[in-house]
């Protein structure tokens, strides 16, 4: 966030999904259908509305990402479509198993993945066994190109978004 922040080029924001707490998926619909009925999800789906684009920060467990990960993803879906999305996984192999998880699910929302992506591994970019965020000097240039992407695309798709928005009225 602080390296995001003092580029200067777009606003970005923490959304924590602690802090969020979705319950597990309760509506009578299925999201496709973007018939929220619960405040819950419809807060959800304004809040993922306003963004143009997404950087994802997860852990990899068990060859995944959390499953508070994908309740939040599966909650809505026209929310997230022609989006871009970048992926910045995190686990004792830098997290790029979750990343493989993750990008069926992103082609299924229609979010268009950006191909930098900042892999932080558990041995060699957090000091006392995670304990303490020291990323590698390597880290910044791979940060600075994939913020690069995930801009450009989520300008594109922002236009994409507006041409079809008006087309249809």
């Amino acid at each position: 966030m602080g390296q995001a922040g003092k580029r200067g080029d777009a606003d970005y924001d923490l959304i924590d999904l602690a802090a969020v707490d979705l319950p597990q998926i309760d509506e009578p619909f299925p999201p496709a259908m973007g018939r929220y009925t619960h405040p819950h999800t419809r807060q959800w789906a304004t809040t993922v509305a306003v963004y143009d684009g997404y950087m994802l920060v997860t852990p990899e467990y068990n060859h995944s990402f959390p499953g508070v990960l994908k309740n939040a993803l599966d909650h809505v879906y026209a929310e997230w479509n022609n989006k871009a999305v970048s992926l910045v996984p995190y686990g004792f192999d830098g997290g790029v198993r979750a990343v493989e998880a993750l990008r069926p699910v992103q082609g299924a929302l229609r979010l268009a993945d950006v191909s930098a992506t900042v892999t932080l591994n558990l041995r060699t970019d957090f000091a006392g066994s995670g304990a303490t965020f020291t990323p590698g000097d390597h880290q910044g240039p791979t940060l600075a190109a994939m913020l690069d992407q995930l801009l450009s695309w989520s300008n594109a798709l922002a236009q994409t978004r507006n041409s079809a928005a008006s087309a249809a009225s």
